[in-house]
């Protein structure tokens, strides 16, 4: 049964916002710029690290931006995740086929694929080490390989428990997002206390923890056991959401839904079993919060292959994490002009999304073209960022922003803080094949 609001769209009213998205040519929100008509004629080596969408992106582009370059993807990982359709698994909007689909579909022609994965960066001798002990040599380097789920912060957490005692987390995998669901699904034929976490660390896709809280909400409006349950949701951080405008509107909206929200309290220990969570004050104090149903949003970090080399910055607010030194206009490396960095594992303001991506893997590939030519990398990023955010099913707030925190919208017709039909249809049914697109250096 939709809700009151949901079920409020009339068929006319659909109609309209269908016929609007056919006549969209969603420019630049789904569009990228032109490939070169002339390739760049180089033997040079390219080593990209990590497949996932930016990675398998730029080694598509590049196959067509370059003549007669080796390029090699490094990544053991066979089945290709789509991880921006974890959400919609967890709260039982796709199933779970829907997010996989096989890496080898989608690489260029060409390339060499080496199935292992990345040890550690030695960016003074152009080498990568995999774990089972190759050394492989480079002209120049992408760094792709995203975040580490840093769980093990959390004493007492355990990924393979998700599913079990009212444990829920959507980020570790397909299988992750799946047990969520039925977790939720069960947990909202019941009702009861609901805790949602966020942690202080960039975490990709910071607008999945306020999704998984709408509809969970939802899931029990629908159940019939709202008026039995109650939701919190324990932040770390003095916000939500690190966009002031975004923020402020969410923290109304759960306001008005009957959402508690507190504030700079972060998970420190889960005892699975009896259902209890602690969370820590800044002044060191703690507090054990019991709960029937919890969702898990784990710190994240580089991957030690680059916190531990001379890749990551050395000091600043990124140095903590680990993170990729990469000058943020550019996604240039600051020291090793020869490394570029795509996707997650960037140490910039803001950008862990796959919208990222999709705007910055043109740009890293051309600017890389540039520096194989001898020139200099000469387009900038603006840090473009988009998050669809779903406040309910059937409807959602598409949320655009850059480096600096201003809306950025690129749709006329969609209000970014206004939730609607249209910005759900565009979640639910446009973005996964605007992804593909991306992975397949089309646009």
């Amino acid at each position: 049964m939709m809700n009151t609001q949901y079920a409020a769209y009339t068929n006319s009213t659909r109609r309209r916002w269908l016929q609007a998205l056919a006549s969209t040519p969603l420019v630049p929100t789904l569009t990228a710029p032109a490939l070169a008509d002339v390739a760049t004629k180089t033997k040079a080596h390219i080593v990209i690290a990590g497949s996932g969408l930016g990675g398998i992106a730029v080694a598509n582009r590049l196959s067509k931006l370059l003549d007669g370059a080796k390029i090699t993807i490094i990544d053991r990982k066979e089945e290709h995740n789509y991880q921006p359709g974890y959400t919609l698994v967890a709260s039982g909007v796709w199933p779970v086929s829907k997010v996989r689909d096989r890496n080898a579909d989608f690489l260029p022609a060409g390339i060499e694929w080496v199935k292992d994965m990345v040890a550690s960066f030695d960016p003074a001798a152009n080498t990568v080490s995999t774990v089972s002990g190759q050394r492989i040599r480079y002209d120049f380097l992408v760094v792709g390989i995203g975040v580490y789920l840093d769980y093990a912060q959390i004493t007492g957490m355990d990924i393979s428990a998700i599913g079990r005692e009212g444990l829920t987390s959507v980020y570790p995998s397909p299988e992750a997002a799946q047990a969520t669901w039925a977790t939720m699904q069960a947990f909202a034929a019941k009702g009861g206390n609901a805790v949602m976490t966020l942690p202080s660390t960039p975490l990709k896709c910071a607008g999945a923890p306020l999704k998984m809280t709408f509809m969970l909400r939802d899931r029990l409006f629908k159940a019939g056991t709202l008026g039995t349950s109650k939701i919190r949701f324990e932040s770390a951080l003095g916000n939500v959401f690190g966009v002031k405008a975004v923020n402020d509107n969410v923290l109304g909206r759960w306001r008005d839904l009957g959402i508690d929200v507190d504030f700079s309290r972060k998970l420190t220990a889960i005892d699975i079993g009896a259902r209890r969570a602690t969370f820590a004050f800044p002044d060191g104090q703690t507090q054990e919060m019991p709960y029937d149903f919890i969702h898990v949003v784990p710190p994240t970090r580089a991957p030690d292959a680059v916190k531990n080399s001379e890749l990551a910055w050395k000091d600043g607010p990124f140095a903590t994490g680990g993170w990729l030194e990469v000058d943020k206009r550019t996604l240039q490396h600051r020291r090793f002009p020869n490394v570029f960095g795509i996707g997650d594992i960037n140490g910039t303001p803001r950008g862990k999304t796959a919208a990222t991506v999709k705007k910055s893997a043109p740009l890293v590939a051309h600017n890389l073209v540039e520096v194989i030519a001898g020139r200099v990398a000469n387009e900038n990023f603006d840090g473009y960022t988009s998050c669809p955010l779903i406040t309910r099913e059937g409807s959602a707030m598409l949320i655009e922003f850059d480096y600096e925190g201003n809306l950025t919208p690129t749709l006329p017709m969609i209000e970014p803080l206004q939730d609607s039909f249209f910005a759900w249809l565009m979640k639910v049914r446009m973005l996964k094949p605007a992804y593909i697109s991306v992975l397949k250096g089309r646009v």
